[in-house]
């Protein structure tokens, strides 16, 4: 069973002097890339974090959040009173030089930089323990997200990769009458030439190698295994996405290839409709874990 990238996962906490909220959310790369928004009091967390959702989630673009809301402020502010003597004697000074009335400048003087000091946050005991079961609740989630989201990718890529087997058994009738076309051009033409100075046996393998040229058949044999091997993939429990990319490419040198050959117009549809599944198909590979 394929996997997405693609996810969300979400956990609240409800502690005596806190609320949190935690969230997990995920993008398609080619690489993991984790990333984690938390308050500094528990940056020295950061590193297990990293590697936790690396462990779990394997591969994308991931963000880990957690959002702390204290119920009772745990962030103390304090004046700094030095630094509000220092504005007023230096307002005072102002003031008296210019005969301006300086008895009432207190809110300003509140509103000056850093007169408010605010003091260190602190995590209360034991609430690292309770945010780690948040996390994993978060992380859950967005597993089981992404395993809905696969179902559906799954359900979608099986339905193109069986349309490409059934264009591929459409395709063998015109094929088929182009060989024969092509036999019956070849002898028409040669009907109209001398043929007493031709080495016959030369000839003949010449032909041989030509029409084998034309043939599809190999092509026709290598893209339905690689369909059937494609399903194959796709139905395992390891993350299988970059698999079926390199899968992906194989079938389209196939598609590729028997384009190359089609000499034939309906043979041609076939061939670009097979392309227009196939790219498809490659969008949603780019999604997959």
């Amino acid at each position: 069973m394929i996997q997405s990238m693609t996810g969300y996962g979400k956990a609240e906490l409800n502690l005596t002097n806190a609320n949190f909220t935690i969230e997990v959310r995920s993008l398609n790369s080619k690489q993991i890339d984790a990333n984690v928004k938390m308050s500094s009091i528990y940056r020295d967390k950061e590193i297990g974090l990293r590697k936790l959702l690396s462990e779990k989630l394997q591969r994308g673009k991931i963000e880990l959040s957690i959002w702390r809301e204290s119920s009772e402020s745990s962030a103390k502010y304090t004046l700094n009173t030095d630094l509000i003597k220092e504005y007023f004697s230096q307002i005072q000074q102002v003031s008296s030089s210019l005969s301006i009335n300086s008895s009432n400048i207190m809110p300003s003087l509140l509103k000056m930089p850093e007169v408010l000091v605010k003091g260190e946050e602190k995590a209360e005991d034991n609430e690292w323990e309770e945010i780690a079961k948040g996390i994993d609740i978060a992380i859950g989630n967005i597993l089981q997200f992404r395993m809905d989201e696969g179902e559906k990718l799954e359900a979608d890529i099986t339905s193109r990769i069986n349309k490409l087997s059934t264009l591929l058994v459409d395709i063998a009738p015109f094929a088929k009458a182009r060989i024969e076309k092509v036999k019956k051009s070849l002898a028409d033409k040669l009907a109209e030439i001398d043929t007493k100075n031709i080495d016959e046996n030369r000839f003949e393998q010449e032909l041989i190698y030509y029409l084998e040229k034309q043939d599809i058949t190999e092509e026709q044999v290598r893209l339905d295994a690689h369909l059937s091997y494609f399903i194959n993939t796709m139905n395992t429990d390891a993350p299988n996405g970059k698999k079926l990319g390199f899968i992906g490419q194989e079938i389209g040198r196939e598609i590729n290839t028997i384009g190359s050959k089609s000499s034939d117009a309906e043979m041609q549809k076939i061939v670009v409709d097979m392309k227009d599944e196939l790219e498809k198909i490659k969008e949603q590979l780019l999604n997959i874990l």
